[in-house]
Formats: structure tokens, C-alpha cells, sequence
């Protein structure tokens, strides 16, 4: 699994062996340590020599200040070579999700996706940067004050081969155990991440329904599921901690008193037996080192998964059967299509979808909750591809166009209107980021814009705020309806996007649109007056096309047109 990540590191690899090398040579230089402390002892201080004690000291702290120098010198590779990696990755998960499909996003919800691309990253990036030292100095730690450990005392050594298998199988234990609460844990963090975004979206109408202790509670409770997760996964790990201590301290006094009676016969020396406890503290660390990299990659494991599992998603819309095509008319065409969210779904959300639209007209749908409005125009950009049947524009197959030219011939104002954080022009030039102060003086005025703008002193230089918050809902219709026409699109489709202005200024938004004559026109509404003047319109009903025919012929034939024909007038009429 991790072998995928390492195409990753590759533009920092060089880092990643300058910090391999640092940390290799600085741990030789500590093991050197207690070999010149032993001289000391055993030359120096029983010869009483005080110059060869003065030469040894030097020679100790020359050691150390190079050990020292390479430690910094690895800090500063290992953080380049892990935050680099950690940009990588996620630039290239990112790519990713920006080429799913509507479909494929449903697989994720939003928040798994952010944790994926911070909180999961994050540990990755963290395992390089904090765990190459561990990883590279401890196997050297470890064989080096081994061998020097039975260069010292060959008969001493032996207890290190009853410790070790003791930590090993501890180590197997504690991770077996650890591995499923660390993916347990990533989990509980997209449940939090799922509930603060939910509330901080809907902040308004938690406040205006006093629905705060509600919220309260409830992300309490997925809080303190990510706590007792976090605290049984800690909990465990942190078992390994007392574990080694308990082998290490029994294995030191092991050492001591052995070593005692070595020294008491005669068979060893003070300072043999002193740098013998430093190579002890050295392997026992070593093997504490390792566990805590073993830990730290049972962690990044469960995070990499859950990477690769976005990395590996397929795309269901791709560029594979495109062709050099260019959208010249706008004619849309509906041939038998049939659509569902989930191949393994039983019931189809549309059924045998049969529709022509002229070039440059103007398509009016009308139709209750549910009954696949928007899906149907998704359908024609391809945020959703057909199950079956196909969709043609100009008589050619939707998936013959290049995905970016077909997208940008069709300009859509969604359900859902979305400002970014930046200014009123900002936003605008979306629509085309060349378009001039007098394209969008054109969209602004068709989309009624130009009757608000005035009212903020920095006129298209405001500052929007995050989400558009400083603008009205109607405004912020507007603006995105603005925003599509300046692509100057061949399609131009609004998701029931006049819903929050008021009849006189959707009066004047559809004038300003019926100057478009080559461009066709689909408008998904829920009052009849916002699609009596189309050149037909479709009455969708549970997603069959019910009726098709003008604001005449339907008022005069389709029952169900004229029960909400009816009750609106009678509504206005109130």
C-alpha cells in the first residue's frame, strides 16, 4: 500500500537520503561515545593519567557537537522532504476530486472528503518528517551496539536474546490491536467534520429556530464517540511505553547483577561494564524507537488506505469517446433515456425520456417535488451520465463533445446559487476571466444586477464575504445568473433560479433574455408565469414526461397544468 506513495516523494528524494544520511552518521558518532568513556575509565582513571583523560574528553565532545550538527542538519531535510511530499499528494488528490462526477462524489460525503485531504495527509507528511530518524537510526543503533555489546562481553550479551523476543511479541500484540481504532478514529473525525460543516451552513436557521442546545447535543455526541475512539486507540498504544520500560529496567538489572560477578572473578573491568550499560540503553531505546515507527505506521496505514481509496476512484464521466466537436446551435435532443443515481437501484428516477428542444428556444419545466427536474437538465452537461438511451446536442452524442468545451457551451445557474469569497467582479469573471467592464455591464443589466449594484460604495469591487453572505438571496441570484450569461453559452439553463425576485424584476430578467435568440433557453420553475411565454413546455410528474405542448394548448388539455395554473391565480389573487 505504501509503495503508492512513494511517486509522491520523488521530486524530494534527494532530501529524504540527505536526512537518511545525517541520521546514520550522527548515530555512529553517539556510539562512539561510550567506547571513549570506557577508555576513560579504564585507562585514564585507573592509570591516573590526567592527559590521556583531557585527550578523551575532547574527542567526547567533538563527537557530540557533530552528532549535533547532523541532528539539526536532519530536521531541516526531513521537514523539506515531508511537507513537500505532504503537498504533492494532496495537489494530486485534489486533481482528483475535481474530475468526479456528481456520481462519483456521492460516494464521499464532503466531510470524509476534507479529512482525506488534510486531516489523513497530515499524518503522512508527520510519519516522514518525525519518523525517518526512528526509522534510519534505529536498525543501526541497534546491530552497531549489538556488535560492540559482544565485543565487550560475548557471555553479558546472551540476555539480549530473551529481552528482545519479549518486545517483539509485545509490539504484535499492541499493533494487531491498535490498527482498527486508528481507522475507527479517521471515521469519527468525517462524523465531527460532517456535523460542524452541516451547522455552520445552516447557522441562520439554527438560530432562527433556536435549535442551539439541539446542535449542542448533538455534536457532543459525535464528539465524545471521536473521544472514546481516540482514548482506546491512545490507550492501547500507550501500553507499548510501559511494556519496554518494564523489559528494559528488568534486563538493566539483569545486566548489573551479572556483570557484578564478572567483575568480582576478575572477568571484567568497571569500564567495560559502564560502556556495556550505555550499548544496554542504546539497543533497549532502539527497540522502543522501532515500536513507537511500527505505531506510527499502523497509523499512516489506516490514512493511506483511506487515500487510496479516492485515488482509486474512477471517474464515470471521462473524455475516452470524444471527438473534435464543436455546440454551433444548441438543438438538444432526449432519445429514450433512462437514469439512476446507483446501477444496482431498482427503480429508475427518470423513465424513456423523449424530448427535442429547438435551437434557440425556450424550454419551460414545470413539475412537482421529486419529480427529477434537475436531474433531467444534469443530464446535458454530464454532471450525471444517462443509464440508458442517450442525449444528443446538434445530433451528436453528449459524450462525443469534449467534457470542457461541452461545459463551457452550457452555462447553468444551479438550484443552489454559490458565491466565492473575493468581490462582486471577482465572481463575474467565472464567467469568462478575459470578459471586459462592458461584457459584464451587458450581463449585469439583462440579469437585473445593475438595479442593486449601486447601492454598495465599492460597486463591483465589494468584498462578497464567504458564500456571498453580504448580498440578499435575490441578489445573489442575479449575480450568478450575470455570472452564466457571460460565458455567452449556446445552452443557458436556470434551476428554478428566479425564485427569490420578485415578479417585476423576473419580468425584466426574461425581456433581457428573449434578446438571446441564439441561445436555448431551459427554465425549470415553480410559477406557471415564469414559463407561459416559453415556446413549450414539459410537465414532468415522477420522473415521466406527463405533457408536453404551449401555456394555450395545456391550460386548454392537462388537467395537471391547470389545477396549479388555478390555484396560483387564485393564490395571487389573495
Amino acid at each position: 500500500m505504501l509503495k503508492r506513495m512513494f511517486p509522491y516523494m520523488k521530486k524530494y528524494q534527494k532530501y529524504l537520503l540527505f536526512s537518511c544520511i545525517c541520521v546514520v552518521a550522527e548515530t555512529i558518532f553517539e556510539l562512539i561515545i561510550p567506547l571513549i568513556m570506557a577508555d576513560i575509565i579504564d585507562v585514564g582513571v585507573a592509570n591516573r593519567d590526567q592527559h590521556y583523560i583531557l585527550i578523551k574528553g575532547l574527542q567526547m565532545i567533538v563527537c557530540a557537537i557533530l552528532s549535533l550538527i547532523l541532528g539539526m542538519m536532519y530536521a531541516r531535510y526531513a521537514a523539506t522532504a515531508g511537507q513537500g511530499f505532504g503537498a504533492e499528494l494532496r495537489k494530486d488528490e485534489f486533481r482528483k476530486v475535481q474530475n468526479f462526477s456528481f456520481a462519483n462524489t456521492d460516494h464521499f460525503s464532503t466531510s470524509s472528503l476534507i479529512t482525506r485531504l488534510t486531516s489523513d495527509v497530515t499524518i503522512l507528511q508527520t510519519a516522514i518528517s518525525n519518523g525517518i530518524r526512528p526509522l534510519v537510526r534505529s536498525p543501526v543503533m541497534l546491530v552497531t551496539a549489538l556488535i560492540l555489546s559482544f565485543t565487550i562481553n560475548a557471555e553479558l550479551a546472551v540476555v539480549f536474546l530473551i529481552a528482545i523476543p519479549v518486545l517483539g511479541a509485545a509490539l504484535f500484540i499492541i499493533v494487531r490491536r491498535v490498527g482498527p481504532l486508528y481507522r475507527s478514529m479517521q471515521k469519527a473525525i468525517d462524523y465531527v467534520n460532517s456535523i460542524i460543516q452541516e451547522t455552520l451552513n445552516a447557522i441562520r436557521v439554527v438560530k432562527s429556530y433556536v435549535r442551539g442546545e439541539y446542535e449542542k447535543e448533538k455534536f457532543e455526541g459525535v464528539n465524545d464517540q471521536l473521544k472514546q475512539t481516540s482514548e482506546r486507540a491512545f490507550r492501547t498504544s500507550a501500553l507499548n511505553m510501559p511494556l519496554f520500560q518494564l523489559v528494559m529496567y528488568t534486563t538493566i538489572i539483569c545486566i548489573i547483577w551479572f556483570g557484578g560477578n564478572l567483575i568480582f572473578v576478575g572477568t571484567m573491568k568497571v569500564g567495560e561494564l559502564t560502556g556495556f550499560l550505555s550499548y544496554v540503553m542504546q539497543i533497549l531505546n532502539s527497540l522502543m524507537m522501532i515500536s513507537n515507527v511500527f505505531l506510527m505506521l499502523t497509523r499512516s496505514l489506516a490514512s493511506c488506505s483511506r487515500i487510496i481509496e479516492v485515488l482509486d476512484e474512477v471517474p464515470d464521466i471521462d473524455d475516452s469517446k470524444s471527438q473534435a466537436l464543436e455546440v454551433t446551435q444548441g438543438t438538444i435532443d432526449f432519445k429514450h433515456v433512462f437514469f439512476k443515481y446507483k446501477a444496482n437501484a431498482e427503480e429508475e428516477v427518470l423513465t424513456d425520456i423523449n424530448l427535442h428542444i429547438p435551437g434557440g428556444s425556450t424550454l419551460g419545466i414545470l413539475g412537482g417535488t421529486g419529480a427529477a427536474k434537475t436531474t433531467l437538465v444534469q443530464l446535458i452537461p454530464r454532471l450525471y451520465d444517462v443509464s440508458a438511451g442517450e442525449v444528443l446536442i446538434d445530433g451528436h452524442n453528449v459524450k462525443q463533445y469534449p467534457i470542457k468545451h461541452l461545459r463551457d457551451a452550457i452555462g447553468m445557474v444551479l438550484q443552489k446559487n454559490i458565491l466565492f469569497s473575493g468581490t462582486i467582479k471577482e465572481n463575474l469573471l467565472w464567467g469568462d476571466e478575459h470578459a471586459s467592464d462592458e461584457d459584464i455591464k451587458w450581463a449585469c443589466n439583462i440579469a437585473a444586477v445593475d438595479e442593486f449594484i449601486g447601492s454598495f460604495p465599492e460597486g463591483y469591487d465589494t468584498d462578497l464575504g464567504q458564500g456571498g453572505v453580504n448580498v440578499s438571496g435575490g441578489q445573489k441570484q442575479r449575480l450568478c445568473i450575470a455570472r452564466a450569461l457571460l460565458k455567452r453559452p449556446k445552452v443557458l439553463i436556470f434551476d428554478d433560479s428566479t425564485s427569490a425576485v420578485d415578479t417585476a424584476t423576473e419580468a425584466s430578467i426574461r425581456e433581457g433574455l428573449a434578446g438571446l435568440n441564439d441561445t436555448t433557453k431551459i427554465i425549470i420553475a415553480q410559477r406557471v408565469t415564469s414559463l407561459m411565454h416559453a415556446d413549450q413546455i414539459v410537465i414532468l410528474d415522477d420522473g415521466n414526461i406527463h405533457a408536453i405542448g404551449t401555456h394555450e394548448s395545456l391550460l386548454r388539455d392537462d388537467p395537471i397544468y391547470q389545477d396549479i395554473y388555478y390555484s396560483q391565480q387564485e393564490g395571487a389573487g389573495l
